[in-house]
């Protein structure tokens, strides 16, 4: 991948600083014309010591002469201190302000991408990627206005020297190509193994995300140390990549410590030919030996080179993430309908796997559809493309006659409610999980209101309306009465309240009722519900919920037999569709549910 992005992306980065940016650049000039002018400063005070000492009789208007250069020498001191005291805070809270845009850019494209972004990256590079990489990018700021204001005491020593000695500015200028040579492979090649730091960090990440996901199993099969092992298995490479980041860093600092004191030795060598030959004064001399020492900081640059080539690279990381397109919706509004769900031809691909071939079917509106299989066989694929969770690689997905790439995000969310086999609870209790993404509904509906309405009112309206439906909905999810039981109610912090695998599924539920307007999905939800629970569930769904159509993937025989129609799924492909009772009389079809009993 190119760098370009990558650098565009810093630019970005760098400009968020806002005033504070602005603030950092001004005291880095600042500071960088002080220290230009505090040499000759200290020249013409040095020159009018010696001239006051040379003089008979130099008497209180000597001291006189010394106070003008002393002063301006301590102002400029002064000066530079404030400088750099305020580029300290100045280039904390650029920083902070860059990193907050990128982890802000980071997060907001992968919840828009979705569940595609998984395909390309595990969840452990996410988090890397949106933390240790932003922050690094995000330190951007200092590093470039630092490292770009070095330039101007580079060049205006340069100046000054030549305009003290010419001879004095070709020494420097020779010394200093000596340093941008230096500073120029350095970039290069910490880039480049950096790179291979972040990677390996990455690589780690990902790996104990997975291995704390299945904690519990590693506990009781006892391989604690084996998955430890697992886990730093890219130690090495990290170990590596870190060692050679280092040695590169030494390298160039060894060169820059042997470049720098011959530069200086250089440049006082011709100074002192030029003293003796009555070319300089001493002042000048002592003037020329502080424009060399700023005009060789320039090597100071190398810490700030090599935060930039971090930056660089981690920048690199975060535009692979933003390659990752999301998915693209239009701007057709949902016709009224029951919620007939097309597919025609859908072919749905991962990572070179074909995990749906050709399939076409109808799923009537209003109509429950069950879709059975054994494991692999396609059954969360098709469930993802329905409600457009995932995109097909062919073929057409239509909701209603209308694709629903064609459709608006908003009307798309709006009409089809998903719940999964373990959901995730998001909210501060149990009331805000079952009535997540009820807002943007109610939201949306809002704006069709009459707007003479005081805002207190709509408010009112929509929180009423908004609890009646998360009571509906737990109602039909078999969930109001075990949340009703708990002291606080809907109001029990979602992460405090104790509740079973099928009391949390019976959540996940409830929200997907409280969501679908026109089309349900249900994509193994029901796996942990007892049977009489899954029973009055599936009550639920052929009674309350019959104003919707609903597509179930089913791993129960009941579940399979209440449904109005089902479609067999085999290795990608509809191996037959119809009701359950014509299709039991198939001995493969009853072998699904013998396969995944035993499973």
């Amino acid at each position: 991948m190119s760098s370009r992005p990558a650098d565009l992306l810093i630019a970005r980065a760098v400009r968020r600083g806002g005033p504070w940016l602005a603030a950092l650049t001004a005291t880095a000039l600042l500071g960088a014309a002080a220290d230009l002018m505090l040499p000759a400063a200290l020249g013409r005070a040095v020159d009018a010591v010696v001239r006051t000492q040379a003089r008979d009789g130099a008497g209180p208007e000597a001291g006189f002469g010394l106070t003008g250069p002393l002063t301006t020498a301590a102002l400029l001191v002064a000066l530079v201190v404030a400088c750099d005291a305020l580029g300290v805070l100045a280039a904390g809270v650029s920083g902070a302000r860059a990193a907050q845009w990128l982890r802000s850019r980071v997060v907001a494209h992968t919840l828009s991408v979705g569940a595609g972004m998984t395909r390309h990256f595990t969840a452990g590079e996410i988090v890397t990627r949106a933390g240790v990489n932003v922050e690094e990018a995000g330190r951007t700021p200092e590093a470039v206005v630092t490292a770009a204001t070095l330039i101007i005491p580079a060049a205006g020593s340069v100046v000054a020297l030549a305009l003290i000695d010419p001879w004095l500015a070709v020494t420097l200028v020779a010394g200093l190509l000596l340093i941008v040579a230096v500073l120029r492979a350095f970039m290069r090649r910490t880039t480049a193994a950096s790179g291979g730091y972040q990677q390996a960090q990455g690589e780690i990440a990902a790996m104990l995300v997975g291995a704390l996901a299945g904690a519990r199993t590693i506990t009781a099969a006892g391989t604690e140390d084996l998955e430890a092992a697992r886990v730093l298995a890219p130690l090495p490479r990290l170990r590596a990549h870190g060692l050679a980041l280092w040695r590169l860093q030494a390298r160039a600092g060894v060169q820059a410590a042997v470049v720098i004191p011959l530069l200086e030795i250089a440049v006082l060598a011709v100074g002192g030919l030029r003293l003796s030959a009555g070319g300089l004064t001493v002042g000048e001399l002592l003037a020329a030996a502080r424009y060399v020492v700023l005009g060789a900081g320039l090597g100071s640059a190398l810490g700030y080179a090599a935060r930039i080539a971090r930056a660089r690279s981690a920048a690199l990381r975060l535009e692979q993430l933003f390659a990752v397109p999301p998915p693209a919706y239009g701007d057709r509004p949902l016709p009224p309908g029951p919620g007939t769900l097309e597919l025609r031809d859908v072919t749905v691909r991962a990572d070179g796997v074909r995990l749906l071939s050709g399939v076409s079917l109808v799923v009537p509106g209003g109509t429950c559809t069950a879709v059975v299989g054994r494991s692999g066989s396609g059954k969360s694929s098709l469930a993802a493309v329905a409600g457009r969770l995932v995109d097909p690689e062919r073929g057409t997905v239509l909701l209603d006659g209308v694709p629903l790439r064609e459709i608006g995000r908003e009307p798309l969310r709006r009409a089809v409610g998903y719940a999964f086999e373990r959901p995730a609870l998001f909210g501060d209790t149990l009331g805000e999980a079952v009535a997540f993404g009820l807002a943007a509904r109610d939201d949306a509906g809002k704006r069709s209101e009459d707007t003479a309405r005081s805002v207190d009112a709509v408010r009112s309206v929509d929180t009423a309306r908004s609890e009646d439906a998360v009571r509906a909905a737990a109602g039909a999810a078999r969930a109001d009465a075990f949340i009703r039981r708990l002291p606080l109610g809907y109001a029990t912090p979602a992460g405090e309240a104790p509740m079973s695998g099928g009391e949390i599924q019976r959540v996940g539920l409830a929200r997907a009722f409280a969501q679908a307007g026109r089309l349900l999905i249900l994509d193994d939800a029901m796996s942990s519900l007892d049977t009489v629970t899954e029973r009055q569930v599936g009550r639920a769904l052929t009674g309350s919920l019959s104003d919707r159509t609903r597509l179930v993937v089913a791993h129960r025989v009941t579940t399979a037999a209440q449904a109005d129609q089902v479609v067999w799924l085999d290795n990608g492909r509809v191996r037959a569709t119809g009701t359950h009772e014509r299709l039991w009389d198939d001995p493969g079809y009853r072998a699904v549910f013998r396969a995944e009993e035993a499973s």
